[in-house]
């Protein structure tokens, strides 16, 4: 585990701290007896949660970078095919896709930079 996790992990595990405290020594003090198998029933499906939604958390949640798709694409180096004027082809990870450059042109066998996607069309950045 990475130090950066520790505080997500924390945060995480905050509600199973609090309900075990509650549950195995607040109640009690106050008279009010929780049966085990319910407090044991309890804990599980709080650490169950955790289980589940932890990978979510700790590989960043929405902020994630996607790995599959046109959006997993962004921040690579793509190949002019058809020269961009300012839309045309470009190859990337062996594939071709239409592309549109932002900011000027580019000519076939020049090097682009995809900085995002528009619904099936990638959006580079040409060499100036």
């Amino acid at each position: 585990m990475k130090l950066s996790e520790a505080p997500k992990l924390l945060a995480l595990t905050a509600d199973e701290i609090i309900v075990v405290a509650f549950l195995l020594f607040i109640l009690p003090a106050l008279g009010i007896k929780v049966p085990l198998p319910v407090t044991l029933l309890i804990i599980a499906v709080l650490v169950l949660k955790d289980f589940l939604i932890a990978p979510f958390v700790l590989r960043g949640g929405l902020r994630a970078k996607p790995s599959a798709g046109p959006e997993s694409l962004v921040g690579k180096e793509a190949l002019v095919i058809e020269d961009l004027s300012p839309e045309g082809v470009i190859k990337v990870a062996g594939e071709m896709w239409r592309a549109e450059c932002l900011n000027g042109e580019a000519k076939v066998g020049n090097r682009v930079r995809i900085v995002g996607v528009e619904g099936a069309k990638l959006l580079v950045e040409c060499p100036e």
